[in-house]
């Protein structure tokens, strides 16, 4: 028989606050949803390993559910299901509620959806030393020497001179080639492996192998370089000078896999921020709402959303504002009454590397959704930094839903930081707050999430949406 609790210990258990684990705490059903819906999110990861992709995604997915292409001037009524396509590298999907959006404002979830990648460069084709090379430039915040070694898919499109845009997508099949960025060898790499981390690899030195067979003419000079080029051409019609309107992108390829005996884990390339992205646009199609509700899924995060795909662009303003006139409604008045979860993701603590976080205020894995209210670097520079009248509002809004979620900051204050797109939404006077899924090793060619934190997340969006 279990010792009765002593009254300090019932009045401790009914004020203190403790995480808690959302696998330890899930019906039977619950963990049987969660990692059933983790499965539509794994063929997510490996469709839409770039911006572009993952935009094609979310049209597909917004069609098959009756959504239809949205563009400045059309007519909007009370239960259309629109979608706006940015240059076909963000994307904005929503539905125009019942509800007074000068009253009731518009509920709006914005992730994004690029990743830390090698971008080629525009003139990057070059041999050397009986091997064929693209010089790369590295895009967004990376460890570079995480990106020596591994199998690398080619991603994207090249607009040709005759103005035809091709896509270009190779290494994600089977049968495939891969390409590679080499490293040094040990025996040789005394000098290298004394240098600072960031020293490791230069940037200049992520040149990716893309061949290595001669041209069969003893009159070329450049035989590789030409069996490269001549593949280009009979596959996709390029010629050298088209790389100058080009965008492509090394990304890992490596698909989404379960990680753990118990397969609680998923270890992909690009969690951070498609493990936020996808609860968004499921969530928007699996609510019922009286709201108009938008999902934003933009570019250029990594680089400080930049851009007029980025966040920063006016083009999302402009969305909504249009949206307003369509109902007759003060675009002023409803951003003052308009919610929004920036949802982007967070440091899980890691005890391998526990002396960067203070682990009283750290996202735990497995423990749910985490809620940032600031983010920022050192004294929340850069930082949105909800008030508490809206972090409350939101709590109350999960907790009303039986949602599992938890709260934390970005390591210790000193040891870093970072931001999201929240503060670009707070400046047209939203109420804004960070939400998003917990990640190990962030920005990793290949990063960890516990399939219970994916699915607390999208029990959050639809709470919210609600």
């Amino acid at each position: 028989m279990a010792d009765k609790k002593s009254k300090g210990q019932e009045r401790y258990d009914e004020l203190a606050y403790e995480k808690k684990n959302y696998f330890e705490i899930a019906s039977k059903s619950e963990r049987k949803e969660m990692f059933s819906y983790a499965e539509g999110y794994k063929v997510f990861l490996d469709e839409a390993k770039t911006e572009r992709e993952a935009c094609e995604f979310a049209v597909k997915a917004a069609k098959e559910k009756g959504f239809s292409e949205f563009h400045f001037g059309d007519e909007l009524h009370v239960g259309d299901k629109k979608y706006f396509v940015n240059r076909g590298k963000s994307v904005v999907v929503f539905r125009v509620g019942s509800k007074d959006m000068e009253k009731y404002g518009m509920r709006i979830i914005a992730s994004h959806v690029d990743a830390p990648r090698i971008d080629i460069k525009q003139n990057p084709l070059y041999e050397e030393a009986g091997l064929c090379f693209f010089k790369t430039h590295y895009y967004g915040g990376i460890k570079k020497y995480q990106w020596t070694a591994i199998p690398l898919a080619l991603h994207g499109v090249v607009v040709r001179k005759d103005g035809e845009k091709v896509k270009i997508r190779i290494g994600e099949k089977a049968k495939d080639p891969v390409f590679y960025i080499d490293d040094l060898l040990p025996h040789l790499g005394g000098e290298q492996m004394s240098a600072a981390a960031n020293k490791l690899i230069e940037g200049e030195q992520l040149n990716l192998v893309v061949g290595g067979l001669p041209y069969p003419d003893d009159k070329v000079s450049k035989k590789i370089k030409l069996t490269v080029l001549n593949y280009l051409y009979e596959e996709y019609g390029m010629r050298e000078e088209d790389f100058l309107s080009a965008e492509l992108s090394a990304v890992p390829a490596y698909s989404a896999r379960d990680v753990g005996f118990d397969r609680s884990l998923i270890g992909a390339y690009g969690h951070d921020d498609r493990v936020c992205a996808y609860p968004a646009l499921t969530a928007l199609f699996d609510c019922e709402t009286e709201h108009t509700v938008l999902v934003m899924l933009v570019d250029k995060e990594e680089i400080g959303s930049e851009g007029n795909t980025g966040m920063q662009s006016k083009i999302y303003e402009d969305l909504m504002e249009e949206i307003c006139q369509a109902q007759c409604a003060s675009f002023r008045k409803v951003r003052y009454a308009s919610k929004c979860l920036s949802s982007d993701v967070t440091a899980a603590y890691d005890p391998n590397f526990a002396s960067v976080y203070e682990r009283m205020n750290s996202a735990m894995v497995s423990c749910g959704t985490c809620m940032s209210k600031f983010t920022g670097a050192r004294g929340k520079s850069g930082s949105n930094d909800a008030n508490a009248e809206f972090v409350g509002e939101v709590r109350r809004m999960f907790d009303a839903e039986g949602v599992v979620w938890q709260t934390a900051e970005l390591g210790k204050v000193d040891a870093g930081g970072g931001g999201t797109v929240a503060k670009f939404l707070a400046k047209l006077n939203i109420d804004t707050v960070d939400l998003g899924v917990p990640v190990i090793s962030m920005h990793a060619p290949w990063e960890l999430i516990s399939k219970a934190d994916l699915y607390s997340n999208y029990r959050a969006f639809l709470a919210f949406l609600k």
